[in-house]
C-alpha cells in the first residue's frame, strides 16, 4: 500500500509538442510518427504519463515566432501553473528553429520547474554554462539548416519557373491542371497549366470590353453576372478576381514567380503583349484620371472630359434633365434631354459671352461627322510597308552618320598614336618636327577625338531615338487603321474610348463653332503620311466645321 501510494505522488506528468512545417507533411503522416515515438519514449520511463498532446500542423518554426504559436502559449500558461513537469518532443527543433528565440524559449522552461526532453536527443540541461552554448548551437545550426532550405527551395522554385513548369497555387481563371508525365522529386504526378477553352474565351471578352469599351471592374462584374457567367466554383466573379485578371502576366504566357519568369509559352498565351501592354496603361491612366481616358462609358454622350467654351476656356460638363409629354391618347411620354453646360457662363453672367449650353445629340453628331472623315483620310495613307521602309531608311540613314563618325574616331586616334611616336624621333634628333610643332599637333589632335566621342554619343543617342521612333511609328499606325476599320461598326462604347484616345480637345463656339484638336500622334502622322486636305477640311478648322455644320443641320 505504501509503495503504490509513493508511485502515484511521484509520476511525472507529460506534455507532448508535436509540429510540421508544411502541409504536405500533414499528408504524408508525419504527425503520427512523431506520437507513436514520443508515446514510445513516455513507456520506457516508469512514472511518467502523458496528460495532454499539441499538434500543430503547417507552421513553420523558423518563419513563425513563438508568441504567435497558440500551442506554445497555452504550454507556457500551463507551466505557470504547474500543470505539468514534462515537456516531451520528438526532436528538440520542433520547438522551433530560430537562433534569437527558440533557445530562450527552452532555457524559459527549465527556469520554471520544467524538464524538456528529446526522444532522439534526450534532455535538455542548463547546469553549466557549457550547457547553454550547447542549447544555443543547437538552434543556431536549425535555423541555419532552415535558411538553406529556404534557398534550395527558392532556387529550385525558380528554375522551375523559368523552365515554363507551374509551381503551385491558385489556378489563374482560364487554365486548368493536366497531368502531361512530370513527376515532382518524390515520384508523384505533378500537373501543369493548359488552356481552359470556355474560361479563356471569358478571358478574352474581359479585355476586349475593359480596353476597347471602357467597362471598369464594377461594369464588367455586372456585365458577367447577366450573362450567367460564373467562376470555377459556380459562383459570380468579383470585381478583385477581374483586377486581378486585367494585371496578371500569365495571360500573355508568361509564367512568373517572384522574380523568376518563363520566356513565352505559345501554348498558355491567350492575350498577346500589345493588348496586356494597352490594358495596364490603361488602368495606370484611370487610376491618374489621364484626360484621354474616360473614366466610364455608360453615359450616350461622345465628349465628356475633353470639350471646353471656346469663349472662356472653361471645361464644360454633361448635364441631364427630365420632362414628361402627354400624347393625344393620353400617353404620358418622359424624356431626357442631355447638355454639355458651361458653369462659368452661368455662375459669371456677362464675363463669358458664349452660350450656356450646348445640345449632346447635336454636338456630338458634327465632332462624329469630322472624326469620321480624319479616319477615313487614313485610308489614304501610305500601307504599312512603305512606312516601315521610310522608317528603315530614317534608321539606316543615322547609323551611317554613326558609323561615319566612329571611323573618323578610329583614324583620329591611329593619328594620334603616329604623333605619340613621332615624340621619340625628335628627342632622338631624328625627325623634320620641332617640339613646338609637335607638341601643336598633340594638342589638336587630341582636341578633334574629344569631339567625335562626343559627337558619337549624341548620334548613337540619336539612334536609339530614331529606332523607338520608328517602332512607335508603327504601332500608332496600327493603332489608327484599327480605329478606322472598327469605328463605323463598333458599339457606343467603343467609340467613346476611340474618340477619347483620338480628340484631344474640343473647343466650341457661339452657333455651334467648332475647334479640334487633335492628338499628338495623330497631328504628326497627319504631317508626315496624309495627302493634302481635301476641299471640304481645307483651311481654318473654324471654317471646316461650319461648312460641315450646313451639311449636317439636315441630320439633326
Amino acid at each position: 500500500m505504501y509503495m503504490l501510494e509513493e508511485l502515484i505522488t511521484t509520476a511525472r506528468r507529460v506534455y507532448c509538442l508535436y509540429r510540421v512545417s508544411t502541409l504536405g507533411q500533414v499528408e504524408k503522416d508525419d504527425i503520427p510518427m512523431q506520437k507513436e515515438a514520443c508515446r514510445e519514449f513516455v513507456q520506457q520511463h516508469p512514472g511518467w504519463e502523458i496528460v495532454k498532446e499539441f499538434s500543430e500542423k503547417g507552421v513553420s518554426g523558423f518563419k513563425v515566432s513563438a508568441k504567435d504559436r497558440d500551442a506554445v502559449q497555452e504550454i507556457q500558461r500551463d507551466a505557470l501553473q504547474n500543470k505539468f513537469d514534462i515537456l516531451l518532443v520528438f526532436m528538440f527543433d520542433r520547438l522551433g528553429r530560430r537562433e534569437d528565440e527558440t533557445p530562450f524559449v527552452v532555457e524559459w522552461f527549465a527556469k520554471n520547474g520544467i524538464e524538456v526532453w528529446s526522444v532522439k536527443e534526450g534532455q535538455q540541461r542548463f547546469d553549466t554554462h557549457v550547457d547553454k552554448l550547447l542549447n544555443y548551437i543547437r538552434y543556431w545550426q536549425a535555423s541555419g539548416e532552415s535558411i538553406k532550405t529556404s534557398v534550395r527551395t527558392k532556387t529550385r522554385m525558380e528554375q522551375l519557373t523559368k523552365e515554363g513548369c507551374f509551381t503551385g497555387g491558385v489556378v489563374p481563371f482560364g487554365y486548368r491542371l493536366e497531368h502531361k508525365g512530370r513527376t515532382n522529386k518524390r515520384n508523384q504526378d505533378v500537373g501543369d497549366l493548359v488552356v481552359d477553352p470556355d474560361e479563356a474565351e471569358i478571358v478574352k471578352l474581359i479585355f476586349q470590353k475593359y480596353l476597347y469599351e471602357g467597362y471598369g471592374a464594377q461594369r464588367l462584374c455586372r456585365y458577367l453576372t447577366e450573362q450567367g457567367i460564373k467562376n470555377k466554383k459556380g459562383r459570380n466573379i468579383p470585381t478583385t478576381s477581374i483586377n486581378r485578371i486585367i494585371k496578371n502576366p500569365i495571360y500573355t504566357g508568361v509564367i512568373r514567380n517572384g522574380d523568376s519568369q518563363s520566356d513565352v509559352l505559345t501554348d498558355l498565351q491567350i492575350i498577346d503583349e500589345e493588348t496586356f501592354e494597352k490594358a495596364q496603361q490603361l488602368m495606370e491612366k484611370r487610376v491618374t484620371r489621364h484626360n484621354d481616358v474616360p473614366l466610364n462609358t455608360k453615359g450616350r454622350s461622345l465628349l465628356v472630359g475633353n470639350i471646353y467654351c471656346g469663349h472662356c476656356g472653361g471645361r464644360l460638363t454633361l448635364t441631364t434633365s427630365g420632362r414628361k409629354r402627354v400624347r393625344k391618347d393620353g400617353t404620358v411620354i418622359r424624356e431626357t434631354r442631355a447638355r454639355y453646360q458651361c458653369h462659368y457662363n452661368i455662375r459669371h453672367p456677362g464675363e463669358c459671352d458664349g452660350q450656356s449650353g450646348y445640345g449632346v445629340e447635336k454636338l456630338d453628331k458634327l465632332v462624329d461627322q469630322i472624326i469620321r472623315i480624319q479616319l477615313g483620310r487614313i485610308w489614304s495613307a501610305p500601307s504599312q510597308e512603305l512606312i516601315a521602309k521610310q522608317q528603315a531608311k530614317e534608321v539606316d540613314l543615322a547609323k551611317s552618320k554613326l558609323n561615319l563618325l566612329n571611323e573618323q574616331y578610329r583614324q583620329k586616334q591611329r593619328e594620334y598614336q603616329d604623333l605619340r611616336a613621332e615624340t621619340i624621333k625628335v628627342i632622338q634628333g631624328n625627325s623634320r618636327l620641332n617640339v613646338d610643332l609637335l607638341n601643336s599637333l598633340v594638342a589638336e589632335t587630341s582636341e578633334q577625338i574629344k569631339q567625335l566621342s562626343w559627337q558619337i554619343q549624341t548620334a548613337t543617342a540619336e539612334l536609339e531615338e530614331t529606332v523607338q521612333s520608328a517602332s512607335q511609328v508603327l504601332r500608332e499606325y496600327d493603332q489608327l487603321i484599327g480605329w478606322a476599320e472598327m469605328y463605323d461598326n463598333c458599339t457606343f462604347e467603343a467609340k467613346k474610348m476611340i474618340v477619347a484616345q483620338f480628340v484631344k480637345e474640343v473647343h466650341v463656339r457661339r452657333d455651334y463653332e467648332i475647334d479640334i484638336e487633335f492628338n499628338v500622334s495623330f497631328e504628326e502622322f497627319q504631317a508626315l503620311y496624309l495627302d493634302k486636305e481635301p476641299e471640304e477640311i481645307r483651311g481654318r478648322r473654324n471654317d471646316t466645321v461650319l461648312a460641315m455644320e450646313t451639311k449636317t443641320r439636315q441630320v439633326v
